[in-house]
C-alpha cells in the first residue's frame, strides 16, 4: 500500500470507523508512473540467470477502433515488426535473433479487445543487449514508421492469418456471437477485423489508429530479470521521459456487456464441425469491482472454494461409469468485458447430448444452491487452494520471469492485486480455515440467476441427429428448478491406497557419476534407481520409469486391437479404488502419476513435492501391482474419446493429416490411423490390452527409474526401498525391437481435397533410412531452425503469403537409424504451388551454397540460449539422463551441448542437406473441394479472441 499510515491510526480507524484494510503491494516490484503517466514495473529475478524478459502493455485494442479501422489494432501489432525508427523494415526480428531471440518461440505479441501485449525475454549474456531490449521497447512503444510500402506488403500476411479461422467454429460464432455479445460493441470488434478493411484501408487510417492510442498516459513496461532495478529506473525515466501526449488525447473509454430481462438461447450447427458443445452464462448484475481491500481478497476465497467443491462433484461424474459428458466444468469469472463477470459453465458431450449436458450443470449447481456443501466437501478444496499457495510460496525464489511478469501486466490492465505470493499464502493460511459452509453455500445462491442468461449450443449438423429447441432449453431451466433433487452423497474416502506392509527390499549397488552429479542404486529386486539432486526448484520433484520393450514387441493382430486401449488402463483406478476415489485421496497433494505404454518403452511419469514424495510413490507401486480392471471403466472412456473423434475427419487439416500418415505407412499393418474412430473401437480388446499391461509391470526388474529435484536422500532412501525395492520381478529382461516396417521414399506429388473454405496447408518432407552420426543429426536439426528463417523471410516477408510455418530436421537412432526433414505451412489455395516452389527453391540455395553464416549464428544463439535456461530445469534434466538408457547415446551430451552446437559450420549445413535433400521428395497439398473458386468470398471473423502477430 503506497500510503503510510502510523500503526496507531490505522487500528484506530478499522475500529472506529470501519475502514477495510488494502491490499498491499508486492514490496519486491518497483513501480512509478513517469510525468507523461507511462508506468513501469521492475523486478530483480535470477531465474533464469542472465536473462530479462520485457512486457510492453498498452492499454488499447480493437474495441477502440472506429469502424473503419476494424482489425487495425492487431495490424498495427503487425506493424511493430516491420520498421521502427532504429529497426527499419524487417531489422528487428533480424537483429533479435542474431543475440539468440527465436521469433514465434520467444519474441511474440498479441491484441485483445482491450489491450495490446508485446513480449520480449533477452538473453544478458553480451554487453548492450539491456539497453537494446529496451530500446525495442522504446521503438514499440512510439516508433513505428509505417510506412506505405510495409503496410501494404503486411496485408497478405494479416490477410493470411485472418483466412486461418475460416471454418465450422467461425461460422457458428458468427450466428451466436450477437446473443453471446448481446447489445455489445464487443460483438462488433473482434481483433481480427474484417477483410474488407483490411483489404483496402489507406494507410493513414492506421495511422491515426498509433496517434490516438499508442501514448504514454495508456502504457506500462514491464521489467522482470536479472538486473539492477536502480539502473534499469533510471534507463527508463531518461529514455520514456521525453514522450508526449497528444494535446487533445481521445477518451479511452470502457465498453459494457450489458444485461437483459431474457434468456438468450443460440444452437448453431455446421456440417463440418467437430465438437458437440453447450455453453451457459448467467451475468453478474454489478459491473466488475477489482478487489482492494483484504476483505475483498477473501470473498473471492471463498468464491474460488465454492466453484472448486461443484467442479469436484462433476468431475466425478465425468470419472463414473455413465459419464454425462466428456467435460465439463464451471467458473465464476471475466467475460470478453472487464467490466462484466459471470458464473460460467461448459460442457464437451457426444452428438446430439447437449441438452443432457445442461441439465446436469444446472442440476448440480442447483444442488448445490439447495442443500448445500458437506464439511468434508470444504476441507478437501480448502486443501487443495492451500497446497497450490504452498507450492508456490515454496518455490518463490526459483520462479522463473516469465511466470511473473503477466501477474505485473494483469495489475496495469484489469487491477488485478499483485500483493506477491507471500502475502498470499499467509493470508490463505489464516482465513480458509475460519470459511464455513453457510459462506460457501451463500455464494452459490448468489451466483444462479433467472436472469441475464445465455445458452450457447454448437455440433455437427446430421440428419440422425436432431438438436435441441429453444424452447426445450427454457423448459430445462424450470425443469431443474421443479426436479426432485437430493443432497450430495458423500463417499467413503481411502485410509490407507497401498495396505501397510514391511519390506524386504534393499539396496545392493551404489554406483556415482561426479559430472552429472547422479547416484544409481541397484535394488534387490534388479530395479535401478538413478538420482541427482538439485536446487533448480525449492520443492519440486520429476521422475520417471521406464522399461524397454514397449508396443514394439506386440504382435502385429494383437497390437492393433490394444494400441488404442492402452491410454485407457489407468481410468480403472488401483487396489478396488476406483479413479474418483483416487481424486478424492490426492486433493491437498502435490501428486501427478500417469502409467504408459509407448512405442518403444512401458513405464510412469510423474511429478511431486518432497513432503508428498512418499504418497506419490505408494501411488506408483499401486499401479505395478493393483491396478484395477474394468470394463465399465474402459467402455466409459471410450464414450468420452469417442465424442471427441469421432467426427474429426470433418475436419479439412485432420483428414490431410490422416490421409496423408495412411499414405506415408501404407506398407505398415500397425498403422490404422492416428485416432480410433468407429471401427478401431470396434476391434479393441480391453481384456488383452490389460493383461500385456499387467505382464510388463509384473518385472519391476527390467525398469530404470530417474528422479531429479531437491531431494532429501535419507527420507528418499526409505521410500524407494518400501515402494520400489518391494515391487515384484521375474529376473527376465526385455528390449524394444525394429518391426521391419518403414514409411514409403521416394518422388510423390500428392493432392487432397477436403473443405469449402479457401485453405490449403503443404508438407514437403525427405525421410528414409541412413546409418545414425551425430554430428550429422545436429546439423540437420540446425538445417531446420535455418530453413525456418529462409521460409519465414521468403514465404511470409517478401511474398505475404502466409502468416506461419517452418521447418524441422534430424536422425532417429532407435529402433532403426534414419533421417526426416520436412517443410510446412497454411496459404491459399490460389498460391500453394507457387508457394511450394518458392520453398523448394529456398532448399535448393541452401542445398547448392549452404547457409550464410549469419543464419547459422542466428541458429547457434538461439540454442545457446535455451540451453542455458534449460540446464536449470529439472525436467530437461531427467530427460537428458533416462535418455541414455534407450538408445546408447552419449550420456554427458548435455554437458557437451554448447560446444557440439559451436563446432558446427555452413559447410556441415550444406553436406547433409546435399546428402538427405537431393532425392526422395513428397509433397503433399491439402486444397479445398472442387468449386471453391467459385465459392461466395465471404468476410472473416475468426473464431479467435486473441490474435497474434508472429505466435
Amino acid at each position: 500500500m503506497r500510503k503510510i499510515l502510523s500503526s496507531f491510526a490505522v487500528i484506530f480507524l478499522v475500529s472506529a470507523n470501519g475502514f477495510a484494510q488494502n491490499i498491499p503491494m508486492d514490496p519486491s516490484v518497483k513501480t512509478g508512473t513517469l510525468s507523461n503517466g507511462m508506468k513501469y514495473y521492475i523486478k530483480k529475478n535470477s531465474l533464469p540467470e542472465k536473462k530479462v524478459d520485457f512486457r510492453l502493455a498498452i492499454n488499447a485494442g480493437s474495441i477502440l477502433e472506429d469502424e473503419n479501422q476494424r482489425g487495425l489494432a492487431h495490424f498495427m501489432e503487425h506493424m511493430n515488426f516491420n520498421g521502427t525508427k532504429n529497426f527499419p523494415d524487417n531489422k528487428l526480428v533480424d537483429f533479435l535473433q542474431s543475440i539468440g531471440v527465436k521469433f514465434g518461440q520467444h519474441l511474440n505479441a498479441y491484441t485483445s479487445f482491450d489491450e495490446t501485449v508485446y513480449m520480449l525475454p533477452v538473453p544478458l549474456d553480451k554487453p548492450g543487449n539491456l539497453d537494446a531490449g529496451l530500446k525495442v521497447m522504446e521503438d514499440w512503444a512510439f516508433n513505428a514508421t509505417l510506412s506505405d510500402e510495409q503496410i501494404n506488403k503486411e496485408r497478405g500476411v494479416v490477410l493470411e492469418e485472418l483466412r486461418l479461422g475460416l471454418g465450422a467454429d467461425k461460422r457458428m460464432m458468427d450466428k451466436y456471437l450477437p446473443k453471446m455479445l448481446y447489445n455489445s460493441q464487443y460483438a462488433n470488434r473482434l481483433p481480427i477485423g474484417t477483410k474488407e478493411v483490411l483489404q483496402n484501408f489507406k494507410p493513414d487510417v492506421i495511422r491515426k489508429f498509433h496517434q490516438d492510442w499508442y501514448r504514454p498516459d495508456l502504457m506500462a513496461i514491464v521489467v522482470v530479470g536479472d538486473i539492477n532495478v536502480d539502473e534499469v529506473e533510471k534507463k527508463i525515466k531518461d529514455n520514456f521521459s521525453k514522450y508526449k501526449n497528444p494535446a487533445k488525447p481521445r477518451e479511452r473509454k470502457s465498453f459494457d456487456l450489458p444485461n437483459h430481462k431474457e434468456t438468450l438461447v443460440a444452437i448453431e450447427t455446421d456440417p463440418d464441425a467437430t465438437n458437440s458443445m453447450v455453453q451457459f452464462i448467467m451475468k453478474d448484475s454489478d459491473a466488475y469491482q477489482p478487489d482492494v481491500t483484504i476483505e475483498q481478497y477473501n470473498e473471492s476465497l471463498i468464491k474460488n472454494l465454492a466453484t472448486t467443491m461443484l467442479n469436484n462433484r462433476l468431475r466425478e461424474l465425468i470419472n463414473s461409469n455413465n459419464p454425462p459428458f466428456t467435460f465439463g466444468s464451471v467458473y465464476h469469472g471475466g467475460t470478453y468485458a472487464r467490466s462484466k463477470e459471470a458464473f460460467q459453465g461448459f460442457a464437451m458431450t457426444k452428438e446430439g447430448d447437449q441438452l443432457n449436458a445442461l441439465k446436469v450443470l444446472l442440476e448440480e449447481t442447483e444442488r448445490a444452491k439447495k442443500f448445500g456443501f458437506t464439511q468434508t466437501e470444504l476441507d478437501r478444496a480448502k486443501s487443495q487452494i492451500l497446497s497450490n499457495y504452498e507450492r508456490s510460496y515454496n518455490n518463490r525464489d526459483k520462479t522463473e520471469s516469465d511466470m511473473l511478469v503477466d501477474e505485473y501486466v494483469r495489475n496495469f490492465l484489469e487491477h488485478e492485486p499483485m500483493p506477491g505470493i507471500a502475502w498470499e499464502y499467509e493470508d490463505a493460511k489464516k482465513f480458509l480455515p475460519s470459511v464455513t459452509l453457510a459462506q460457501t453455500n451463500d455464494v452459490i445462491k448468489k451466483f444462479v440467476k433467472d436472469d441475464s442468461r445465455v445458452v450457447i449450443i454448437t455440433g455437427p449438423k446430421k440428419d440422425n441427429v436432431t438438436m435441441p429447441t429453444e424452447a426445450m432449453v427454457l423448459n430445462t431451466f424450470e425443469g431443474v428448478k421443479m426436479a426432485d433433487l437430493k443432497p450430495y452423497e458423500e463417499k467413503a474416502t481411502i485410509k490407507n491406497l497401498v495396505k501397510p506392509f514391511k519390506s524386504e527390499g534393499k539396496i545392493a549397488k551404489t554406483e556415482t557419476d561426479a559430472k552429472l552429479g547422479t547416484t544409481t542404486w541397484t535394488l534387490s529386486n534388479g530395479a535401478k534407481v538413478t538420482f541427482k539432486k538439485t536446487d533448480y526448484k525449492d520443492d519440486e520433484i520429476v521422475f520417471t520409469a521406464r522399461s524397454l520393450g514397449g508396443n514394439s514387441i506386440i504382435p502385429d493382430a494383437d497390437y492393433n486391437k490394444t494400441q488404442f486401449a492402452f491410454p485407457a488402463l489407468a481410468e480403472a483406478g488401483v487396489n478396488g479404488f476406483s479413479k474418483s476415489d483416487l481424486t478424492n485421496y490426492l486433493a491437498g497433494k502435490q501428486v501427478s502419476v500417469n502409467p504408459f505404454i509407448g512405442g518403444l518403452t512401458e513405464g510412469i511419469s510423474g511429478r511431486t513435492t518432497q513432503k508428498d514424495l512418499g504418497t506419490a510413490l505408494e501411488l506408483v507401486n499401486a499401479y505395478f501391482t493393483g491396478l484395477n480392471y474394468s470394463p465399465e471403466a474402459f467402455n466409459a472412456y471410450k464414450t468420452k474419446q469417442s465424442a471427441m473423434t469421432n467426427n474429426l475427419l470433418s475436419n479439412p487439416q485432420f483428414y490431410f493429416s490422416n490421409e496423408h500418415a495412411k499414405f506415408m505407412n501404407q506398407k505398415n499393418p500397425r498403422f490404422i490411423g492416428i485416432v480410433p474412430l468407429e471401427k478401431e473401437w470396434a476391434n479393441t480388446d480391453y481384456k488383452k490390452a490389460y493383461d500385456i499391461y499387467k505382464e510388463k509391470f509384473a518385472n519391476a526388474g527390467n525398469f530404470q527409474f530417474y528422479f531429479v529435484g531437491n531431494i532429501d536422500e535419507a527420507k528418499f532412501k526409505n521410500e524407494v526401498l518400501q515402494y520400489i525395492a518391494s515391487l515384484p520381478s521375474t529376473g527376465k529382461t526385455s528390449t524394444f525391437k525394429d518391426t521391419g516396417y518403414r514409411q514409403i521414399t521416394g518422388d510423390y506429388t500428392k493432392v487432397y481435397k477436403k473443405g469449402k473454405d479457401p485453405k490449403s496447408m503443404v508438407t514437403i518432407s525427405y525421410t528414409g533410412e541412413a546409418p545414425y552420426n551425430e554430428k550429422e543429426a545436429l546439423a540437420l536439426e540446425a538445417l531446420g531452425e535455418v530453413a525456418t528463417i529462409k521460409v519465414i523471410e521468403k514465404l511470409r516477408e517478401d511474398e505475404s503469403g502466409i502468416y506461419g510455418g517452418g521447418a524441422r530436421g534430424g536422425m532417429t537412432k532407435v529402433p532403426y537409424s534414419g533421417y526426416s526433414f520436412s517443410i510446412n505451412f497454411p496459404c491459399g489455395p490460389e498460391n500453394a504451388e507457387k508457394l511450394t516452389k518458392s520453398a523448394i527453391a529456398e532448399l535448393q540455395k541452401l542445398i547448392a551454397n549452404g547457409p550464410e553464416q549469419k543464419d547459422l549464428d542466428k541458429y547457434k544463439e538461439g540454442e545457446y540460449n535455451d540451453h542455458k535456461t534449460s540446464l536449470k530445469d529439472n525436467m530437461y534434466w531427467m530427460n537428458a539422463i533416462a535418455k541414455n538408457q534407450l538408445d546408447g547415446s552419449d550420456k554427458y551430451e548435455i554437458l557437451n551441448y554448447e560446444e557440439k552446437v559451436k563446432a558446427l559450420t555452413v559447410k556441415d549445413l550444406q553436406d547433409v542437406a546435399k546428402k538427405y535433400l537431393t532425392k526422395g521428395r513428397i509433397v503433399a497439398t491439402l486444397m479445398p473441394e472442387d468449386g471453391w473458386e467459385n465459392a461466395k468470398k465471404e468476410e472473416a471473423q475468426p473464431a479467435v479472441i486473441k490474435a497474434g502477430a508472429t505466435n
